[in-house]
């Protein structure tokens, strides 16, 4: 079991800057492949950044690539997501979650634990 609570989420201007993190609790939390996922209103759930158990290996989403910079702190058991030159089409609510898998994917499918999600809006 794992249990996820992101925080850091907030109103930026465009271009500016935000640092999401995720809180987990559990035992498998080294072992799980982590990502960020977000969803904006009227839109499906979508892939944001992926990150191996040990760090070691990332996957970013085409359209964060560049921006976004994901790490974990497995002694400290949380991830977190540096966002930077943030534009307005970001604002979602963003997600953590975890694959007991161990799997850097984009499908939400191979996710088993989610956290409630945090509002992020970027003002133009």
């Amino acid at each position: 079991q794992v249990h996820l609570v992101e925080s850091g989420g907030g109103l930026v201007q465009a271009g500016g800057s935000l640092r999401l993190s995720c809180a987990a609790s559990g035992r498998t939390f080294s072992t799980s492949a982590m990502g960020w996922f977000r969803q904006a209103p009227g839109k499906e759930r979508e892939f944001v950044v992926a990150i191996s158990r040990s760090g070691g290996i990332t996957s970013y989403a085409d359209s964060v690539k560049g921006r976004f910079t994901i790490s974990r702190d497995n002694a400290k058991n949380t991830v977190n997501l540096q966002m930077n030159s943030l534009k307005p089409e970001d604002t979602a609510v963003y997600y953590c979650a975890a694959g007991l898998r161990g799997a850097t994917t984009r499908y939400t499918g191979d996710y088993n634990y989610w956290g409630q999600g945090t509002q992020v809006t970027v003002s133009s």
